[in-house]
């Protein structure tokens, strides 16, 4: 038996990524009402506003989405299933991927995470899809990726990065489990929405899911691809990588080799990572960042930091490590090397030692510290490990 199949005997939980969209409101418009005539197109234009937006700028909005709502939810009888699907893209899938029986997914403790656009129109359609999958005994709740929505380019870009975060933190994780598969159900949504994560869904997905459109609507079930990285490829450039997901902008001249694909470039000559870049990264930065202690602009390592970097075992402590580095080193250089940028961080947490004789510190993790001294635009990095460590290697207790 290998890791990656399921021990005999055993349930195979779910944990399902649904995609939502509006049409559930919008589906509920009564176009030959006169009152309603103008309700639709008055959601259009709020579309990409936020609750609050929407109270403050258009309370008759508000007043038309809490009405939809009510129409919608009186629509999910559970005795009338058909109803509930013709209702509902983001049930329909559901639905089909339980063949009608959602029992199935309550006894085998499945997750259901409903994907809402940031705005206030997106979270009231996901809030009715949760009330009801509550009440029918499931697992549900909402993650809302900050920013991600339709009104710019650049805020859907940034609201996919931080979908793309959120999934390498809360989904990823249970890969590792041979007894659970994850299900990208993408029925609802935003065409948008669905063209992203049905790519995004090759990476973090077993199956990706859709429903022919329909009276009769059939399940069509898409499993993941072999996808592989390239690592050699990528290597070469993992100082330049680790900076630009730091949140740092490069110069063309030290892109060269990177893939055009994984940078993007918001000025005429700096580059950051792309919504792809951010993507091809989180599958290949804990093999890249765990392995050698990585040079970055303005850190230098002692030979005490370098063997306690050497001591750590943790593939995802060497990783936590780097990438703390990699932000410290992104935050010198826009500086010119002045640590008071440090101070800015909470994160960092840069602060010096009492009693020390200029020996200062910033924080990896709540229990994790690295001592360094500021010399000349640069830190020269010189214990890491836990308070008690790096301490009582600095002489300070």
């Amino acid at each position: 038996m290998t890791n990656d199949q399921p021990q005999r005997g055993k349930i195979m939980r779910k944990i399902v990524i649904s995609t939502v969209g509006t049409s559930l409101l919008t589906q509920q418009i009564q176009r030959g009402e006169e009152r309603e005539k103008t309700w639709y197109n008055s959601l259009r234009d709020t579309a990409n506003l936020s609750q609050k937006e929407i109270e403050a700028k258009h309370p008759n909005v508000t007043k038309i989405i809490g009405e939809l709502q009510a129409r919608a939810m009186s629509k999910l009888d559970p005795k009338n299933i058909k109803a509930i699907r013709l209702a509902s893209a983001e049930l329909n899938g559901i639905y089909g991927l339980y063949q009608e029986n959602l029992k199935t997914g309550v006894t085998n403790g499945d997750m259901h995470w409903l994907i809402a656009t940031d705005t206030g129109q997106g979270i009231a359609t996901a809030n009715i899809v949760k009330d009801f999958l509550l009440s029918q005994g499931m697992a549900a709740d909402i993650y809302t990726p900050p920013q991600l929505s339709t009104a710019s380019t650049e805020k859907f870009s940034s609201g996919i990065d931080n979908l793309i975060a959120w999934l390498d933190s809360i989904i990823a994780p249970e890969r590792d489990n041979p007894n659970t598969k994850i299900c990208f159900n993408l029925v609802g949504g935003f065409k948008s929405l669905q063209g992203y994560l049905n790519t995004i869904g090759m990476f973090y997905a077993d199956e990706i899911i859709y429903i022919f459109e329909g009276q009769n609507s059939d399940l069509i079930t898409i499993p993941r691809l072999p996808i592989t990285i390239d690592y050699a490829a990528l290597a070469p450039h993992k100082v330049q990588l680790a900076l630009m997901y730091a949140g740092a902008l490069i110069s063309s001249d030290r892109i060269a080799g990177i893939p055009e694909t994984m940078v993007d470039t918001p000025g005429e000559s700096q580059f950051g990572l792309s919504t792809w870049g951010n993507l091809v990264w989180q599958q290949c930065k804990k093999e890249m960042l765990s392995q050698e202690l990585l040079a970055f602009p303005r850190l230098e390592y002692r030979p005490s930091f370098q063997a306690d970097y050497q001591a750590i075992r943790d593939k995802n402590e060497r990783l936590k490590l780097q990438e703390t580095l990699a932000k410290v080193s992104r935050l010198l250089e826009e500086s010119d090397g002045n640590t008071q940028a440090l101070n800015s961080v909470d994160s960092i947490n840069y602060t010096r030692y009492q009693g020390s004789n200029g020996i200062d510190h910033f924080r990896v993790t709540l229990s994790q510290r690295v001592s360094c001294e500021a010399v000349g635009g640069k830190l020269i990095l010189r214990y890491y490990g836990t308070h008690a460590h790096v301490e009582g290697s600095e002489k300070l207790r």
